[in-house]
């Protein structure tokens, strides 16, 4: 299994989650809770499997930038949602990079 695959796979996953426990948040409809518990342990189980092939410090790296950037774009598409100044968007930019540099060479085991 492709490790990065699997960790854009968990990031589109995460983003299920959080978009329930925000409509769940504005509306106490326990659907929501529900619906973000079980995108949350879906998640939990695919990084689970994603430290078969990787260590710690390289699968969380490369998941915590890929979730922020994936979230981001569909927060911005989907949610309608924005950042507020060219300085945030930067930080998407760098974010962009620091994907690029985790993923340069080897997955450490």
């Amino acid at each position: 299994m492709n490790l990065f695959l699997l960790i854009i796979l968990i990031s589109f996953i995460e983003f299920f989650g959080d978009s329930s426990f925000k409509v769940y948040a504005r509306t106490k409809n326990n659907d929501y809770l529900i619906s973000g518990i079980f995108w949350y342990s879906l998640m939990v189980y695919l990084l689970i499997t994603a430290l078969k092939f990787g260590n710690v410090a390289y699968v969380n790296g490369m998941w915590d930038s890929v979730s922020c950037l994936i979230e981001t774009v569909l927060a911005i598409w989907l949610l309608h949602e924005t950042l507020s100044n060219r300085i945030q968007y930067l930080g998407i930019v760098l974010i962009i990079a620091g994907i690029f540099a985790l993923h340069y060479g080897p997955i450490p085991k």
